[in-house]
């Protein structure tokens, strides 16, 4: 029955093949459950991301496609969201968005929208910096060149435009960075090694 999502959810393809295909072929005695849940992670880029359900079942994935043939552009964390859900080999898949309510949300407000996101002319080399701390949610975080240095600040909007959707402390990653309005800020930013590339949990 066309591509199984097999558990592997850094990758997206497939995935998407088959929640299309199913929505397409308009079967109406496809095998679906209503699931009531909250938004963990949703990541535009990747399209895709997760439904943690309220009864304690295994998290549901959630397909850009699915959202946006019910109308959504995009599914903020923190929302709560109903969807109907197909029962595939590796795990429940979203196949219709019932319902969904931003207003529990963690909006990314405080953040600059895109096209005001400051963007920073680099001044320094590529550099090998260690994630001090990032927080997701608020959407940016802070890189050290070692003791006694200034921290460098690091936004989202540019972890997104170099295609890296998260950091954890302690890694190491290598940028340019150059002076923003408030200090040091990140330009550009690569992981150091590939085998280093953020997880997607």
């Amino acid at each position: 029955m066309g591509a199984k999502f097999t558990g592997e959810h850094e990758d997206g393809a497939g995935v998407s093949n088959d929640a299309h295909a199913a929505a397409s072929s308009g079967d109406a005695n496809l095998d679906t459950i209503e699931v009531s849940g909250a938004i963990k992670w949703f990541d535009a880029g990747k399209g895709f991301g997760f439904i943690v359900p309220d009864n304690g079942m295994a998290d549901v994935l959630l397909h850009v496609t699915c959202l946006r043939r019910d109308g959504y552009q995009t599914a903020y964390e923190g929302a709560r969201i109903v969807v109907e859900a197909l029962n595939r080999p590796g795990g429940l898949q979203a196949f219709r968005v019932v319902s969904m309510d931003e207003s529990t949300a963690r909006h990314p407000a405080q953040m600059p929208a895109p096209r005001t996101h400051v963007v920073v002319e680099p001044t320094s080399g590529m550099v090998r910096l260690e994630v001090k701390w990032f927080n997701r949610i608020r959407g940016f975080g802070f890189l050290s060149e070692g003791e006694g240095a200034p921290d460098i600040f690091v936004h989202m909007e540019t972890l997104r435009r170099f295609g890296i959707t998260e950091l954890r402390p302690g890694q190491f990653v290598l940028v340019r960075y150059g002076n923003g309005p408030k200090g040091l800020m990140v330009a550009e930013i690569r992981p150091d090694g590939w085998g280093d590339a953020p997880s997607s949990h």
